[in-house]
């Protein structure tokens, strides 16, 4: 009898939600034949859509005889020749369009040089990637030959709340595709991921392991609230706190590989700033702490453009809340380029809503990129002058002016210097451009002496010529 009575009420439930679906929303399964009944029809919608990735990537690595060695393999780590190497990953990922448009993990598919996408039924096909982007540790791909591909939709992650129930679909560990249940466990993460991925993230205690990455995290609709793309472990498997990257990003960057780029565009700020503290909110006037408080702004920043100045303190992106970078630069990819975002800005104690133009980091003054020629002091160099792209290409200082190493070289790199090494000096004259670097370079005789800006410290490197 008790478990007729479990049945009857699981229908009542299933007839209310079909007249009134609004109460569905928030109604939470009551014990497991409920969540049976709620979750078999949303895998069974999602999981086609959820595909497992094989990819190929050719990398060079360095034959060393201590390589083995637990002491010495770290002293000898660039010794011997590097030779090419084929390099294989698994992961998963998500099918967003009927033509094939498929998103994973830049760590599954960067820079690979062959890629198989397996879908569940068993179906496989070639992919390349149209767009990858590193810092957001996302990549898109489009599977050739394909139509009439089985699709997730997405959902806005700003209205996701924590404790919705949420499903993990992916191959983890390479033994295919599985499914995993939890809830949402925390939003607006940012920082706490591990790997190359920066910024933003839907937390979530539904496991995730090595070969989800990629895969969809979905909500009890089927549709795609995230994408996984790591875990916090210290032994590798899970342990009930993963990272998903928010679908709203992951719109924007379809939205530009179907627009013909090939990599991802963020809107500049043009500012820095740090986090406000207890300590810091009533000296800036503020009842709470929160926001960002700007300490420097570039002269050709949007925001300066705006009337925003040193002092000022954001607290808002298009009415959410911002408390460190990398939610602002969230908001503002979210928001996209040539775009207008309503910053609040508090100053004096007086709270502010203004529009910004979000717009791309300027590549003006022109780069000028030119390499060193034969009779230079360091041959084979790659010399850039500094501009607002190159400050957010390379991570620069805001105040960074003059010129920056593009590329070092082979004897650049064996002396030492980085791609993104700002050149101060060259023998003591200033660097004030790239023309003028070259003829130092050119002229320098018996002795070298470098003024090097590296992340915001300065170093003088020597070299006897």
């Amino acid at each position: 009898m008790e478990k007729g009575a479990v049945l009857i009420r699981a229908f009542c439930i299933l007839l209310v939600s079909l007249i009134n679906p609004a109460w569905a929303e928030t109604s939470v399964p009551q014990n497991q034949i409920e969540i049976q009944l709620g979750f078999a029809p949303v895998v069974a919608h999602a999981a086609p859509a959820v595909v497992n990735i094989y990819a190929k990537r050719i990398v060079n690595v360095r034959s060393s005889p201590f390589q083995n060695d637990p002491f010495f393999q770290g002293l000898f780590r660039d010794f011997g020749s590097p030779r090419p190497r084929v390099q294989n990953s698994l992961g998963s990922g998500v099918i967003l369009g009927e033509d094939g448009i498929v998103v994973s993990n830049y760590h599954v598919v960067g820079e690979a040089t062959d890629i198989r996408v397996v879908l569940n039924d068993r179906r496989e096909f070639s992919a390349k990637v149209l767009l990858s982007d590193e810092e957001s540790d996302l990549a898109i791909l489009r599977m050739e030959n394909a139509n009439g591909m089985a699709a997730l939709e997405l959902r806005d992650s700003d209205t996701v709340q924590v404790g919705e129930l949420v499903l993990a679909i992916g191959n983890p560990f390479g033994v295919g595709q599985t499914v995993s249940s939890g809830i949402v466990s925390g939003l607006a993460r940012s920082g706490a991921a591990t790997g190359n991925g920066r910024g933003y993230f839907i937390q979530t205690d539904a496991p995730i392991n090595p070969g989800n990455s990629g895969g969809a995290l979905v909500d009890v609709k089927g549709q795609l609230i995230g994408i996984n793309t790591s875990i916090l472990s210290r032994s590798g498997g899970s342990n009930g706190i993963g990272f998903a990257i928010p679908s709203a990003l992951v719109a924007q960057f379809v939205a530009q590989a179907r627009a013909g780029s090939d990599r991802f565009q963020r809107p500049w700020a043009g500012i820095a700033g740090q986090q406000v503290t207890a300590d810091m909110a009533e000296g800036l006037g503020l009842d709470r702490p929160g926001g960002i408080v700007i300490s420097l702004l570039h002269p050709e920043s949007p925001f300066r453009k705006t009337g925003f100045r040193a002092g000022d303190v954001i607290t808002a992106v298009d009415g959410q809340p911002v408390n460190t970078a990398a939610e602002m630069v969230f908001r503002m990819s979210v928001a996209g380029l040539g775009a207008q975002a309503i910053v609040t800005r508090a100053r004096d104690a007086q709270v502010k809503d203004i529009s910004v133009n979000l717009i791309a980091a300027p590549d003006l003054p022109p780069r000028d990129a030119q390499e060193t020629g034969a009779a230079s002091a360091i041959p084979g160099m790659t010399l850039i002058n500094i501009n607002p792209a190159v400050i957010a290409d390379y991570g620069l200082p805001l105040s960074a002016k003059g010129v920056a190493i593009s590329d070092p070289g082979q004897i650049g790199a064996r002396a030492g210097l980085h791609p993104g090494d700002i050149l101060q000096s060259i023998n003591n004259y200033d660097a004030t451009d790239v023309p003028t670097a070259l003829t130092l370079l050119n002229t320098a005789t018996r002795r070298l002496t470098l003024g090097v800006q590296r992340e915001g410290r300065s170093m003088v490197m020597r070299f006897r010529l």
